[in-house]
């Protein structure tokens, strides 16, 4: 991991509050994702903390991002294409996140890291880190010292499959018995899905960590993503919202008031289940 500036919230009045982890969309970074989750940021602000974490691997610009942040780079990715070794990238992704959290407590942040907010590729490594915490949850019944913490939620926008195990500690676990052969999406792009080793996960495990799904009824891989929330999660922990827009976070106020709403039902029914 290099020394990179990550871009966590400067917002005093909210270190005390419980933490979102953010993790940004394939070929951008966390000083975009912060832009486009600025609306989403402020409307949270009474109830979370948002926290970026950067993706560790350099990528090429997303499709859609050089004609806004052309000059924001450098643009990274969470997969690795061009590794082939599962438990190298698992561990250096994690110790992104760790990074991420970390900075964070420098920062002044006392709150807890209670969920997971991703777009695109980060809402697959999202919705990756979940299902793996449920599988090491059965296979393991520990909470082993090094792991990331434990999320009581996860809000993914623009999510699809396939999943992936990107966990050093579910590798160890023995799970590589749920892999096949390499895919790697970058956003709506697929990378070269045939050759490589894989950390593909074949597992049939419905996730049953509350969620909230964010699909834009204008984006052109809104298939895609229906058919990851309706083949990966149990129905009664997943919540879905949609909303008239493409591949992109929700800035307007009314789509960010109802997706606040949807985070905040689901913080609800964690605290009280």
């Amino acid at each position: 991991m290099t020394g990179q500036m990550l871009h966590t919230s400067q917002n005093e009045g909210t270190l005390h509050l419980p933490r979102l982890l953010c993790l940004h969309g394939g070929g951008t970074n966390a000083r975009i994702f912060r832009a486009q989750c600025r609306a989403l940021e402020k409307a949270l602000r009474p109830w979370f903390r948002l926290c970026y974490a950067e993706a560790p691997f350099p990528s090429i610009p997303g499709p859609d991002v050089t004609a806004v942040y052309h000059d924001f780079g450098p643009f990274r990715g969470w997969i690795n294409s061009t590794n082939e070794n599962p438990l190298a990238m698992a561990k250096t992704l994690q110790a992104a996140l760790h990074q991420a959290i970390d900075q964070d407590d420098d920062n002044g942040a006392t709150g807890p890291v209670v969920g997971l907010l991703g777009f695109s590729q980060g809402a697959k490594i999202c919705a990756s880190l979940i299902l793996e915490q449920q599988l090491l949850d059965r296979e393991m019944n520990i909470q082993l010292s090094g792991s990331l913490p434990r999320f009581s939620f996860a809000i993914l926008l623009a999510a699809r499959g396939p999943l992936v195990t990107l966990s050093p500690l579910s590798v160890q676990a023995d799970i590589m018995h749920k892999m096949d052969r390499t895919c790697m999406h970058n956003n709506s792009v697929c990378v070269d899905c045939e050759g490589g080793k894989s950390n593909l996960v074949l597992t049939r495990e419905l996730i049953r960590i509350p969620t909230v799904h964010v699909h834009g009824r204008q984006d052109p891989s809104l298939e895609q993503h229906q058919k990851l929330l309706y083949d990966n999660f149990d129905s009664q922990y997943a919540r879905v919202l949609e909303w008239e827009g493409a591949h992109r976070v929700p800035l307007k106020s009314k789509d960010v008031g109802a997706l606040v709403h949807e985070i905040n039902l689901l913080w609800a029914s964690v605290l009280f289940r």
